[in-house]
Parts: C-alpha cells; structure tokens; sequence
C-alpha cells in the first residue's frame, strides 16, 4: 500500500459527510453571514467544497508563494455548490492517485516574498491544509446552519436532530 492510500480511502468518507453537510444549505441563505467579518454562508460552502481540488492541485508542484490565493466566488446555488465538490473530489483523487512514496516525501514550500514560511512533506500537506483544513471548515460550517436552526446530520455519529444508527 503507498502511502497517500489510506488518506485517499479517508478523503473518500469525508467528502461524502462533507456532502451532507453542504446538502443542508439553504439556498435562500447564501449571502448570509454570522458577523461583518465572516464569508457569507455561501462563500464559505463553496470554499470547502474546492478545497479538495485546490490542494491535491497544490501538492503536484514544489510549492507556493504567497499571496497565492483569490477571495472565494459568491455562489448563485446550492447545484453550484454541490457540483464544486463532486468535481473538487473528482480532480483530488486523479491528482493525489499520481503520488508515489517518493513524491509523498518530497518537501513543499510555502514562501511569501521569498521568505520561507513552511517546509514539509507533500503527503503533510495533504493531511494538514488539505483534510486538516475541509474540517475546521466544515465544522464552522456547522455553526452557521445551527445559527440559521438548519438541523444538522450526523456525521461522526449521531448529532443532535439525527440519529446515525436509525430511529
């Protein structure tokens, strides 16, 4: 077994919890935000329904120099949304599939103005700013639903409005 193998068998889970998650957005919600600072509710799924893309896309080159990165899109609905993810996905497990141990290894560089800001592994950018990063997102995502009283699935188990195991 290579080594992004397991991370990939774990991406294929999260992403179907991440896809319960985004299916409970309301469309009607999706210039919502919590606080002036916030992305709006809508921003916020989009961001982490590409995130899986944009990072596996990250891992097959040497690096980043920041400000590498754009404000996320406003999206018009949920389609939109859930569409992003299944193709985030879809480009995640074809660029991840191509990591052979040798390229898991091999550090990756975040750098801003040429200042060396992060070094490691490529398979810890996988586990860190790709999985690391879809669960603090999809988790603050929770907190916007509950604010809007949207009930949340279960995903690790049973939540407070549905039972993981049935009735």
């Amino acid at each position: 077994m290579r080594i992004i193998d397991s991370l990939l068998m774990e991406l294929d889970q999260e992403t179907a919890s991440t896809r319960k998650v985004l299916e409970r957005v309301p469309e009607e919600h999706l210039k919502w935000k919590p606080h002036q600072k916030s992305m709006t509710l809508g921003q916020l799924a989009l961001h982490i329904a590409i995130i899986p893309g944009a990072i596996a896309g990250l891992v097959s080159q040497e690096g980043l120099e920041l400000p590498g990165f754009r404000e996320d899109a406003q999206p018009a609905t949920k389609a939109e949304i859930l569409q992003a993810l299944e193709g985030s996905h879809a480009t995640a497990k074809e660029s991840l599939g191509k990591l052979d141990d040798q390229k898991a290894m091999a550090t990756w560089r975040l750098t801003r103005q040429g200042k060396e800001l992060m070094a490691i592994p490529k398979i810890g950018v996988v586990r860190v700013i790709l999985l690391n990063h879809l669960y603090h997102h999809r988790g603050q995502m929770t907190v916007y639903l509950r604010l809007l009283n949207i009930p949340l699935p279960a995903v690790y188990g049973s939540s407070a409005d549905e039972s993981a195991f049935g009735a």
